[in-house]
């Protein structure tokens, strides 16, 4: 009997996602283990793996289609003497979140002889606004006629536009960028504007990041700290690991924060509504930028963990993560975060607190200044830290009493390693 492939819950979070991507066609056989697609969810592209055997009878779902519910059939896999004559037994998919853009179903719900309620208000085009409902080969086709897709009339279902309504308009109303995803466009001032599309991960980031600032009562402190102990310690580590590993400035302060954690674990908190929660280990989520966003994967109990260990952790997660490649449980929890733009010269910021965490550590750049030491004035490499505290789980002498600890460990880095 034919299997429904059914879009995976990938964390458990997830109520939905993108398909991004169909890495097997119909056709193809496959077998238990096999990766047939890659899925995006609000945090990565993770990669989707075949449970059984067969041959795939048929795509439901095509590639680009976002705002596909969990569990929903996205392809129908047939069994060994199976044909496409079996297809009729396979449960049909039903349609997609009609407000997603690029959606677009292979496969049209069962027809019924109800007739929808009177009340109920048509979807169509202009019942969204600027956003243009197209098939992806429509979208492509378009591109490469150089046309503007909002200037198309849809002939397809609420008005989508489809292959045919692109190829039976000509001309041209619009300048196409390099990147076939972006559009060159003149607003209404007169200037020229790129318009690249939001992928679902910077979506989701954006929408938990305004929430954060609106709902989180942000406190800032800043502490300098001086590094020329640690950097001496990293340059004679490095050059006793002979290329083993080569330690990064980031390391010493994950391993930093652990400690502070560890012998400080009142900052170690999360807020909710009916307690405040203290963690017994120090879970150090470590901002990565990458190309589809802003991602968090975590160093878990970093307090137990050597300086070199850490150092080729965060090397795999940072590669992992750039590439969209992490799992679930390498990015979701953590206790604190850590957000260091030193390396692109950036003196002091302020970070935005990662919900439900209490407290994230903005990392500066390390830059020599002149500092007063026993009286006298020398040249140290001083780094700027500030502090992003909830204040409903983290107040004000907590927060300082922390950066007193953390101030301890990179300042004394030899401390760490006992």
């Amino acid at each position: 009997m034919p299997i429904n492939i059914l879009m995976p819950a990938l964390s458990p979070t997830m109520t939905e996602g993108n398909l991004a991507k169909w890495l097997k066609a119909e056709g193809d056989k496959v077998k238990a283990g096999d990766v047939i697609a890659e899925i995006e969810t609000d945090k990565a592209t993770m990669e989707v793996e075949a449970v059984d055997e067969g041959v795939i009878g048929k795509i439901l779902i095509t590639a680009g289609t976002s705002g596909v519910k969990v569990n929903t059939p996205i392809a129908v896999l047939l069994e060994d003497g199976e044909d496409n004559s079996a297809l009729a037994k396979a449960t049909a998919a039903p349609p997609v979140n009609s407000n997603n853009v690029n959606s677009n179903v292979a496969a049209q719900p069962t027809q019924t002889t109800a007739s929808p309620p009177a009340a109920q208000k048509e979807i169509t085009q202009s019942n969204f606004g600027d956003r243009v409902f197209a098939t992806p080969l429509a979208r492509r086709i378009a591109t490469q006629k150089n046309l503007d897709i909002k200037s198309v009339k849809g002939s397809g279902p609420h008005g989508r536009i489809v292959k045919a309504d692109v190829e039976n308009t000509s001309g041209s109303v619009r300048t196409m960028s390099a990147a076939p995803d972006t559009l060159k466009m003149i607003n209404a001032y007169g200037m020229e504007y790129t318009s690249i599309p939001n992928n679902n991960i910077k979506k989701i980031v954006a929408k938990r990041l305004l929430e954060s600032k609106q709902t989180v009562p942000h406190f800032y402190l800043t502490i300098e700290c001086v590094l020329d102990k640690l950097l001496d310690a990293r340059a004679q580590l490095n050059e006793a690991a002979n290329g083993a590993y080569k330690l990064s400035v980031n390391d010493f302060v994950i391993k930093a924060v652990a400690m502070a954690l560890k012998s400080y674990p009142a900052a170690n908190v999360a807020w909710t509504d009916d307690a405040v929660l203290q963690f017994a280990h120090s879970d150090i989520s470590v901002a990565v930028a990458t190309p589809n966003g802003l991602i968090t994967p975590i160093i878990k109990r970093a307090e137990d963990k050597s300086l070199s260990v850490i150092s080729s952790e965060m090397k795999d997660l940072a590669t992992r993560a750039k590439a969209g490649k992490l799992k679930p449980v390498e990015f979701q929890g953590g206790t604190f975060s850590i957000s260091n733009l030193g390396m692109f010269g950036v003196k002091e910021f302020d970070a935005i607190i990662n919900p439900p965490q209490a407290c994230i550590l903005a990392v500066g750049a390390g830059n020599e200044q002149p500092i007063v030491r026993n009286g006298k004035i020398e040249i140290a490499t001083v780094m700027n830290c500030t502090l992003s505290v909830d204040h409903r789980a983290v107040d004000g002498a907590v927060g300082a009493e922390f950066l007193q600890h953390f101030k301890r460990y990179i300042e004394n880095p030899i401390s760490m390693l006992a």
